[in-house]
């Protein structure tokens, strides 16, 4: 008896050295070497307190990345998420809207959802509905051109895990289903989503789009292919350019010349640049108030 309880506690530390193995691999670093070099010159200025706006992704339940989807982390490699997901990994869970949101303002709300979508600046470009998903090197892997399979997220899955996990609002992660997505419902009822026309200015950016506006990018044949983040005035640039925060490919520059690499990063909206150029439309999920 003694011998065969033995041989169970060997068993049990064992898959505990697994499950802490697997846990800390994937979530203590999230940002490869590459990503780490880099030195962006922009940044953001909240007018809010950080603990004040993601005090509780911090520090609670919410902002841990095992639990962040409906999947149980234990399952997050296993065959059975390899057969229905692949190389996209475990999906996203349906947040709740956070305390107290109703008494906060529409402000407050646009720098929550900047402060949150922040934490992952650096984290490379990858098909994955969940950045914190960290597949095996061994997992199926849709090819996205920086060379290895990591944690990351790609344009659409980014800006809507960040609308999730910082409102409660799950919209789609489809890009071109987001491009197209006017509402949804809540538990409040329905949430309309305000359409933005491209301005027939660029100098009318600044003045037309508010902080964590949507806005959707049309490829060479005129498509939509990708979704940014508008940053509005909370962003900080040496040549006050106008600043987007989106995850993408490592095909665009700084503004001191430097090549910004792939993944979720800060980069300029120029008048010259592919953004302007491209944009289709834009969406407003936070609606203006108080």
């Amino acid at each position: 008896m003694r011998r065969r309880t033995s041989r169970i506690l060997t068993a049990v530390l064992a898959l505990s050295f697994v499950a802490t193995a697997l846990f800390h691999s994937t979530f203590a670093e999230p940002r490869p070497a590459t990503q780490r070099a880099y030195q962006s010159p922009y940044s953001l200025k909240f007018t809010f307190p950080t603990e004040d706006l993601i005090g509780d992704i911090l520090h609670t339940d919410r902002g841990k990345p095992e639990l962040q989807s409906s999947v149980p982390v234990e399952q997050w490699y296993s065959e059975s998420i390899k057969s229905k997901w692949g190389a996209w990994g475990v999906p996203t869970k349906a947040f709740p809207p956070p305390d107290g949101i109703d008494k906060q303002s529409s402000r407050w709300k646009r720098e929550r959802v900047l402060a949150t979508a922040i934490r992952y600046d650096g984290y490379t470009y990858q098909h994955h509905h969940l950045p914190d998903w960290n597949p095996p090197t061994d997992w199926p892997w849709k090819e996205v051109g920086h060379g290895s399979n990591a944690k990351g997220v790609d344009c659409s899955n980014f800006t809507g895990f960040v609308y999730n996990l910082s409102l409660g609002i799950k919209i789609t992660s489809d890009c071109v289903k987001q491009s197209t997505q006017t509402q949804i419902k809540t538990n409040a009822g329905v949430l309309k989503f305000e359409q933005l026309q491209k301005p027939k200015l660029f100098a009318n950016c600044k003045r037309d789009f508010r902080t964590g506006d949507l806005l959707f990018i049309k490829n060479k044949a005129g498509d939509i292919s990708h979704v940014v983040l508008w940053v509005g005035d909370i962003g900080q640039s040496l040549d006050n350019t106008p600043l987007i925060l989106d995850s993408t490919g490592s095909n665009h520059t700084d503004s001191t010349g430097n090549k910004i690499p792939d993944g979720v990063h800060l980069r300029p909206f120029t008048e010259k640049g592919w953004y302007w150029n491209s944009l289709s439309h834009g969406h407003r999920i936070i609606a203006d108030q108080p």
